[in-house]
């Protein structure tokens, strides 16, 4: 009983292979105007002339001629060769096809189309059963409105993937893209890269080592690129672009270089979007901007950047900075809380505890509006509870101090400072570098030192002044400090910590208005523009002191 249904069991699948064998067998349909024997290398074959139609499950043929080795399941075709499997058409010179694996391989000519997709190449091998296309002595890809060539290429018709390698080039409507390798999907339209890629469109040019382009949507992501916009060129580990917005997202050691010839800046951080429309840069994690100078750098770090540039020429560009400002260059330092760079005129306005080291001086005030010239420090407008502190060669510390000042700079170094309201001054007196002879200290409204190689030559008294001399014998400490008086030098930043990685930021107060808007393109306020220098209550003319205080007093300055 068991040999029977053995028996019965292998006679069943030996009639289901061969039924199977026979369905995949290729058929010569009626339509041929004759048909001969033939033999080659001792194998049979049927010859087929004029109007060839054969077939094999949903796959068609048509051709001129066909040598159809039956025995074989397999047949040469020629001439006006015709393939057609469902949407699919294939016309080459001449094929070959081999039944029982289902390969078709073409020549001379070939034409793939597809719906909305057309190739061209001079070879093609072609897999009926899995669906699959491949050329490999180049070929053209023409579909809706991008054309895209390359050494070789598959096409998967069931997953409507596309993959090129060697000299992949696509050329769109809005696009040029040159890769080594290659995938599109026509269903998506979407390009994938894995290897070095440029694309180039009207906003500037691309290159990346891998991501994917919607040619659609216009939206892409990349790796390790690079990109180019109006105003910047931005690289990046990983950046996401949509065209249509004019948005930009790059992560990972990101760097944006200015296109600006006049303010060359590069600024740098972990995280940039950029806002290309409304000419708006947002960069945090650790950023800093460098701002690139013939034989210095000025480097401005903070918790946050936002840089600005307007696309009206009538209107400034600026670089806002928030929280934990440091400011590094050789012959400027400084720090506060937030600061506005308006990068058009050079005017740096700081706010928030600010304080500057220029050479041997410190400069505190509860505001400050610096002016830069040629990269360097021109002047400095400070408002309210001014404070300046230099340090001479004894490691002395003069001080001046009044309610609002203007220091003027020449070459990193005062040069005249106009004291308006409330002043206050100590100066000691120096024979040479090394031997001290005594203080002056005055203490008058509104006045203006002059300073030569960074000593006080005169003070110029524009009301009623008190003055004094005081020997180094009398000195006693609590007369060498104004009240107010703080040397911070302590908190002087070095170029290393303007460049070192911050760490989480604490807890701020809320950002100015100006900067909470991130897609509105912020304006600086009127006052913000242009700095005034501070008002001075019109009393008298400027002119030297002229009583005998102030005379003892002029003589021990010179």
């Amino acid at each position: 009983m068991k040999r029977t249904k053995v028996f019965f069991s292998l006679l069943f699948l030996l009639l289901w292979a061969s039924a199977v064998q026979a369905q995949d067998k290729i058929e010569i349909l009626p339509g041929a105007s004759s048909l001969e024997r033939g033999e080659k290398n001792g194998v049979e074959y049927l010859r087929l002339l004029q109007n060839v139609q054969m077939k094999q499950k949903d796959t068609f043929l048509y051709c001129d001629s066909a040598h159809f080795y039956r025995e074989q399941n397999y047949v040469d075709v020629f001439g006006n060769v015709r393939v057609v499997q469902n949407t699919l058409t294939i016309t080459s010179n001449t094929a070959t096809y081999n039944g029982n694996q289902r390969i078709a391989t073409f020549k001379g000519g070939v034409k793939l189309v597809d719906e909305n997709l057309n190739l061209t190449t001079p070879s093609l091998t072609y897999n009926m059963a899995t669906r699959v296309g491949r050329y490999t002595e180049g070929g053209t890809i023409v579909e809706t409105e991008n054309t895209l060539t390359s050494r070789s290429g598959n096409y998967n018709l069931d997953t409507k993937l596309l993959s090129f390698k060697g000299n992949v080039h696509v050329v769109g409507k809005d696009a040029d893209i040159k890769s080594d390798s290659l995938q599109y999907n026509t269903t998506n339209k979407t390009a994938y890269f894995v290897t070095l890629t440029r694309i180039k469109n009207e906003q500037g040019n691309l290159t990346a080592r891998g991501g994917y382009y919607n040619t659609v949507t216009k939206e892409s992501q990349f790796l390790n690129s690079q990109v180019e916009t109006t105003d910047y060129t931005i690289s990046g580990q990983k950046l996401f672009y949509d065209r249509a917005r004019q948005y930009l997202h790059a992560t990972g050691n990101v760097r944006m270089v200015s296109k600006d010839q006049k303010n060359k800046t590069v600024i740098t951080g972990q995280e940039a979007k950029h806002w290309e429309g409304l000419g708006r840069s947002k960069i945090t994690g650790s950023p800093v901007m460098r701002s690139l100078v013939s034989n210095d750098t000025l480097y401005i770090s903070a918790d946050t950047l936002v840089a600005v540039d307007q696309k009206d020429p009538k209107k400034k560009d600026f670089l806002y900075a928030y929280y934990g400002v440091r400011i590094f260059k050789s012959d400027l330092q400084g720090k506060c809380d937030s600061l506005s760079y308006n990068l058009t005129d050079s005017l740096m306005m700081m706010n928030g505890d600010p304080i500057l080291w220029s050479n041997n001086s410190q400069l505190v005030s509860n505001r400050m509006h610096m002016q830069m010239k040629n990269r360097t420090i021109d002047r400095m407008y400070m408002y309210a509870d001014a404070f300046i502190v230099s340090e001479d060669s004894l490691k002395n510390l003069n001080q001046i101090k009044g309610r609002d000042m203007t220091a003027f700079f020449q070459e990193g170094d005062i040069r005249r400072v106009d004291v308006n309201g409330n002043g206050e001054s100590i100066y000691f007196a120096l024979e040479g570098d090394s031997v001290l002879t005594g203080m002056n200290k005055t203490v008058c409204s509104d006045m203006v030192l002059k300073f030569k190689d960074k000593k006080l030559q005169t003070i110029s008294f524009l009301t009623n002044p008190d003055a004094s001399f005081i020997p180094p014998h009398e000195l006693e400490e609590p007369d060498k400090r104004l009240k107010g008086f703080k040397w911070r030098i302590d908190e002087k930043p070095t170029k290393a910590q303007v460049l070192a990685k911050r760490t989480k930021k604490s807890a701020r107060p809320p950002k100015p208005a100006v900067l909470a808007q991130e897609t509105a393109n912020p304006a600086p306020t009127k006052g913000a523009q242009k700095a005034e220098p501070p008002r001075r209550r019109d009393k008298t003319k400027e002119k030297p002191a002229a009583t005998k205080p102030n005379a003892r007093l002029q003589r021990n300055i010179n």
